[in-house]
């Protein structure tokens, strides 16, 4: 299935091994256009992610059993193990079980086939609806992002978009406007972190990617987004400490601020991924600087 917009944005890092994940399930409208618009911009992307929805599961991991129903969407059969891939397309893996398991069979049992290796790089959704806030503890989409930041040692970044309904990744022709429009923004937001260089990103650290809104009347195109860098949670005063100091204040905004400010505004939070909390200033201030002038001020 072809997105009509992949071009949008050209190649201009070199290509990577990525892995992919997410906790709506493999066949998701939204994993398989970004899966399509990471491989469409050169990389090597191994998708694995859960046979069936798996939302709200967080850091659960438990060992996938063997399945005796077709996996979500019909997108594999019944009785077919404990995972398995695409007849078409190896790259395209499903496990049965959670987010974080099949982040952890992708990084540890397919990409050493895959890639001959490990991942230079993890991605988790977009998510069908925001990770803002509190929820981050209790996202299988964040789960599986700060599993391979923590645990495994790769960048990773945590995609969710407010717009869309859950959609089998072949309900029409093509993919629904949502799911291409946050592709498009995955896969730049991705393409600039890879730009700066090695390492991606500082150790323990994983990015929580929030898009807003799409329609066909307002924010309908990646060119209408601006990026701002914001932080999971509101500061809680003598408890918080500062953030690094941009946009003339010492205090980002949240990301619940940034997706809600009328102007198709996109958040990039700096997350510590083992609390799963705001990263210190330190942190924000390499990601900053790496994310250079991708990144605006709220008006």
């Amino acid at each position: 299935m072809q997105l009509p917009l992949l071009a949008l944005f050209p190649l201009a890092v070199s290509a990577v091994n990525i892995v992919s994940s997410n906790d709506d399930g493999w066949a998701e409208a939204n994993i398989r256009a970004l899966y399509d618009s990471l491989t469409a911009d050169g990389h090597s992307v191994l998708l694995s992610a859960p046979a069936d929805n798996q939302s709200g599961k967080g850091s659960m991991d438990d060992a996938p059993k063997n399945r005796d129903e077709a996996c979500q969407y019909d997108s594999c059969p019944a009785n077919s193990g404990p995972y398995g891939h695409n007849a078409t397309d190896s790259h395209q893996n499903w496990v049965n079980s959670y987010p974080l398991t099949s982040m952890r069979y992708g990084i540890d049992t397919f990409s050493p086939v895959i890639f001959n290796g490990t991942p230079d790089l993890a991605v988790s959704g977009p998510n069908v609806g925001s990770n803002l806030g509190v929820t981050v503890f209790f996202s299988g989409t964040v789960g599986a992002a700060s599993y391979a930041a923590h645990k495994a040692g790769i960048p990773a970044l945590a995609f969710s978009g407010k717009s869309g309904d859950p959609t089998a990744w072949n309900a029409s022709s093509s993919y629904p406007l949502t799911s291409q429009v946050y592709a498009q923004l995955a896969t730049k937001v991705t393409d600039r972190v890879l730009k700066a260089g090695t390492p991606y990103l500082p150790k323990d650290v994983w990015l929580n990617v929030n898009f807003p809104e799409v329609s066909e009347s307002n924010c309908s195109s990646a060119e209408d987004f601006k990026f701002v860098l914001s932080r999971i949670f509101d500061p809680v005063p003598l408890v918080s400490g500062d953030d690094i100091e941009i946009c003339g204040d010492d205090h980002l905004p949240s990301e619940t601020d940034v997706v809600n400010t009328d102007g198709c505004y996109v958040s990039i939070s700096v997350g510590n991924a083992e609390s799963k909390r705001d990263a210190n200033a330190t942190m924000q201030g390499v990601v900053h600087g790496k994310l250079g002038d991708l990144l605006t001020c709220l008006p």
